[in-house]
């Protein structure tokens, strides 16, 4: 299932940690890197080079939040990534819920919201 994302996400060149980040950011302007790696559990470590392959695309940029602190935005670049991500995660979704047979589709969607709920 996530080769699959991966796969339909290949052709704008994000992996699906680069589409989550985008997802999280979206109309933010208050997020640091920290609490974005807090959110999506990635260690520093693995947060730098998300961000600075996500900067060097020109898709997020930084913005002063205050004296010491740094929000992670998009930019129009970023925006418009992001509506080609938003496209192809619901097609994806929709896709697999296609696979579930038609008498079982009401009842998954609640039954996996239980279990991360």
């Amino acid at each position: 299932m996530m080769s699959e994302l991966s796969a339909r996400l290949a052709p704008l060149d994000l992996r699906i940690s680069d589409a989550t980040l985008l997802l999280l950011v979206s109309d933010r302007h208050d997020l640091t890197s920290s609490e974005i790696g807090k959110v999506l559990d990635i260690q520093r470590a693995n947060m730098v080079p998300l961000l600075n392959r996500l900067e060097a695309a020109g898709l997020v940029r930084r913005e002063p939040i205050d004296r010491k602190s740094q929000a992670i935005v998009l930019t129009e670049a970023g925006q418009d990534h992001l509506a080609k991500v938003k496209s192809i995660t619901a097609s994806f979704e929709d896709d697999l819920l296609a696979r579930i047979p038609a008498q079982h589709r009401a009842h998954l969607v609640p039954a996996l919201r239980a279990l991360i709920g």
